[in-house]
């Protein structure tokens, strides 16, 4: 097992060089990686990204919103938490079977004095808590075995920013399940630090005291920022490549209730519904069909209403009402 060395912290290159080491390392060796991120939400491959992120606080606190090759649920990253991956052949003993990937982070956290235990498909947990979520990607005859490490992360984060109201949004995808959730720090009977755990963490990834280290070149790096600005920095990857979703939005304003219907495919908006006892000069049915074939992305829509004469269609409502109503 070969230590792979990266002290990045964007989310968008970490998931490139996860790609990277499966698609491009050394396919004769394995791999083991450990990485942490900006706060980020990092979304499953055939999830609905505007179903699974609370889209204002998003916004509002800055948080990357990055879809991985895994399956999967939703998870939250911030510098409270430290992931974990494996890269090795995709064997019959090791697809599927997450428990063999997580007995590294088990024995770890038993050598510190707490114990945890591996539940349900895909769970690390402590107490019933969970703390620790994995997934799984192959590529040709390669494995990616890549897990979360809530070691101190912002709980109240976690909550919020994938809180979405489940009445608003019915996605075709894949959904995440909430779970009870924990943080390792507080169980630990003497406290460390998370780069103290992380060294621990590595004595049982890597037991072999004669480790060897992959340091990437810059040629390896150059090929990564590639992957990043061609798949995890694009706007059609982290969102547009969502499933389809019935979309429902409303709230009141001024110049009245606003009720907006509507469908979502690969990110763009369909069959466009606009409902509500506000006044308006014209048919606000014309005004819907505009929306339609448009990415359903805040400045899209916004850039579009600017060229619209608003105000012929909504009496009290402005353009950033209808685009609150809209993107919360």
């Amino acid at each position: 097992m070969i230590k792979v060395v990266n002290e990045n912290t964007d989310p968008r290159i970490n998931l490139a060089v996860e790609e990277y080491a499966i698609n491009y390392l050394d396919p004769s060796q394995d791999y083991a990686i450990l990485w942490q991120n900006e706060p980020a939400v990092i979304v499953g491959r055939n999830q609905n990204t505007i179903a699974e992120v609370n889209a204002p606080y998003i916004k509002e606190h800055g948080i990357h919103v990055v879809r991985r090759l895994s399956g999967g649920g939703a998870v939250y990253h911030d510098f409270g938490n430290l992931n974990f991956t494996f890269i090795v052949d995709a064997q019959k003993s090791v697809v599927s079977n997450f428990e063999y990937f997580t007995k590294p982070v088990i024995d770890a956290l038993a050598y510190l004095g707490v114990k945890a235990e591996f539940t349900g498909r895909n769970d690390i947990t402590i107490n019933g808590q969970k703390f620790s979520g994995n997934a799984q990607y192959w590529s040709k005859n390669r494995l990616l075995h890549h897990g979360t490490i809530m070691f101190n992360s912002d709980l109240s984060v976690v909550q919020e920013a994938l809180n979405v109201k489940a009445d608003k949004i019915q996605s075709k995808g894949v959904k995440s399940v909430r779970s009870r959730v924990t943080n390792i720090l507080p169980h630990l009977p003497k406290p460390v630090t998370i780069e103290e755990f992380k060294e621990t963490l590595w004595r049982f990834l890597i037991p072999d005291s004669a480790k060897k280290e992959d340091v990437l070149t810059e040629e390896d790096w150059a090929i990564i920022r590639d992957l990043k600005d061609r798949r995890y920095n694009l706007w059609d990857w982290n969102y547009g490549a969502s499933p389809e979703s019935d979309v429902e939005k409303e709230e009141r304003f001024a110049g009245g209730k606003l009720e907006l219907k509507f469908n979502v495919t690969d990110g763009v908006i369909q069959d466009m519904n606009i409902f509500g006892d506000f006044f308006g000069r014209n048919n606000v049915h014309q005004f819907a069909k505009l929306l339609n074939g448009h990415d359903y992305r805040e400045n899209v829509i916004a850039e579009l209403l600017e060229t619209v004469e608003f105000e012929d269609y909504f009496i009290g409502i402005t353009r950033d009402d209808f685009l609150h109503c809209l993107f919360s």
